[in-house]
């Protein structure tokens, strides 16, 4: 598995796994953890998850998924904006790392910015750094005017929606990231509903390579440098596909393609996020 470098050194892989939506089915709790532990056996080492989804429901499927092999896992959760207070944000980490199985994460985002000062949730991270509760601190879904009013060197990522059908942040959030050597994550790399993966020039190209459209959708996200992805997926077969779509090069012709299929961005937009 390729992997990304993070400014404190750290080398995370290229393709993670998301979680949105496990938990809330307890009939799917036993494929959701044996999902996840297929994709660390196949290098998708990153496991994104938050305190929202499932209502922590997330989280304990992954405290089960990573018991015997905590060690070998990055492990992301995020906090919501109304726990991103001085006082809320130590009690919800706690109660993430419970659920967790585990006394550390290795990186904790604010999952969107909400009523609470970002500097006193960075204060609030920096003190969880401190006591050794949290390795690194990040965001998720804050536009370009959000980090530059956040101006910390030490934000590990900025975690927000980006696929071939949501390309907003290709005008300036994105270039301002990677200007700043800051990874972005995207999120929903899939899209939303099968649409995406439905398109007839992803099809084109997938059948081309003699892949799956969805391997198409994620490296189409990761020919941009400093982007990382975390689809997620419960379903060995798309497991596999997922964690092989580092190695897929597009050729200027596919990117071409997709490029008339779903234009870049012409002005900057506000940000979208699901």
């Amino acid at each position: 598995m390729r992997s990304l470098k993070l400014a404190d050194g750290a080398r995370v892989p290229l393709v993670g796994q998301g979680t949105w939506h496990m938990g809330e089915n307890p009939a799917e709790r036993g494929n959701e953890i044996a999902a996840l532990r297929l994709g660390i056996e196949l290098g998708m080492t990153l496991i994104d998850t938050a305190e929202m989804y499932a209502e922590g429901g997330a989280e304990e499927v992954v405290g089960e998924a990573i018991r015997s092999c905590r060690d070998q896992v990055f492990l992301v959760s995020k906090v919501y904006p109304h726990n991103a207070s001085r006082k809320g944000v130590p009690e919800a980490c706690e109660r993430s790392l419970r659920r967790l199985g585990t006394d550390c994460l290795d990186l904790y985002l604010l999952h969107w910015r909400g009523q609470y000062p970002l500097a006193e949730t960075v204060e609030a991270f920096e003190r969880l750094k401190e006591a050794g509760k949290i390795r690194r601190w990040g965001v998720s879904n804050l536009d370009l005017d959000d980090m530059r009013e956040l101006d910390a060197p030490d934000c590990a990522v900025n975690q927000v929606l980006y696929n071939p059908q949501e390309r907003g942040i290709e005008f300036d959030l994105l270039p301002w990231c990677q200007a700043q050597g800051m990874p972005v994550m995207a999120y929903c790399p899939l899209g939303q509903g099968g649409g995406l993966l439905r398109h007839q020039a992803i099809l084109d190209i997938a059948r081309r390579h003699g892949a799956e459209p969805a391997q198409i959708a994620l490296a189409w996200s990761l020919r941009q440098p400093e982007v990382l992805v975390i689809p997620k997926s419960s379903n060995p077969a798309h497991v596999r596909l997922n964690a092989s779509a580092a190695e897929l090069t597009l050729s200027a012709d596919d990117l071409a393609l997709l490029d008339k299929a779903f234009p870049p961005p012409s002005r900057s937009q506000p940000l979208q996020m699901v």
